[in-house]
């Protein structure tokens, strides 16, 4: 699976979202691979709406309902038929207390995706949680070209692996080639989590369509 953050990268502003998401839906069709968007919360019901894709929100605040203004709530998201959310991405991180605290009351059918910059904070706090997935990210390789999380921290992805079982393990950070998809898959991942290699290149479906192909590798 392949959760594909179009952040807040101006190539996906206006309705260019939708077209991101038009074509993710299109590879997945024809990979037969899972590509969810994870989107803004300006754009993911429009998404979910129009071309009836599971969709995610990049964040949610720890409030489900009340006067709460302007903060996104994983309930109300959740009623409007939004597949799930990333809690605790690099770029938005939260307290641990905050992270357990706000997966005690969790909506239901509703997806997390808990991202991890460490195997220490792994081992220290979150390995005895429950979200959907856990995602590794170390932050140092968000955004890098050169080395993904795959080739420049393996042992610390088959860690992961390791402890979580046979809980659900996706990485990212740095991945923008199909050698990081096969390699992370062997180290014991079940998906990955792409950004700018896919949504800043030249030819954003052929960089997504490459990344999926290697599933199947």
């Amino acid at each position: 699976m392949i959760f594909l953050n179009l952040k807040l990268y101006p190539q996906t502003f206006a309705y260019k979202a939708l077209d991101f998401a038009t074509m993710a839906k299109s590879v997945s069709q024809q990979t037969g691979v899972k590509i969810y968007p994870v989107v803004s919360a300006l754009d993911a019901v429009k998404i979910h709406e129009k071309l009836g894709m599971e969709v995610y929100l990049q964040h949610v605040d720890p409030f489900l309902e009340g006067a709460h203004s302007g903060f996104i709530s994983p309930l109300h998201a959740q009623s409007l038929g939004i597949k799930g959310s990333l809690l605790n991405h690099s770029e938005h991180r939260l307290q641990p207390g905050t992270i357990k605290s706000l997966l005690k009351h969790w909506p239901s059918d509703f997806d997390s995706v808990l991202c991890l910059q460490t195997l220490g904070q792994l081992n220290t706090w979150a390995k005895n949680l429950n979200p959907t997935f856990f995602a590794y990210e170390p932050k140092e390789y968000i955004g890098n070209s050169q080395i993904s999380v795959a080739t420049g921290k393996p042992q610390q992805v088959q860690r992961f692996a390791h402890i979580l079982g046979d809980k659900k393990l996706l990485i990212g950070a740095g991945i923008h080639q199909p050698s990081d998809v096969t390699t992370g898959l062997k180290l014991g991942a079940q998906g990955i989590l792409v950004a700018s290699s896919v949504v800043k290149a030249t030819d954003p479906q052929k960089e997504l369509m490459a990344l999926a192909t290697a599933f199947s590798v």
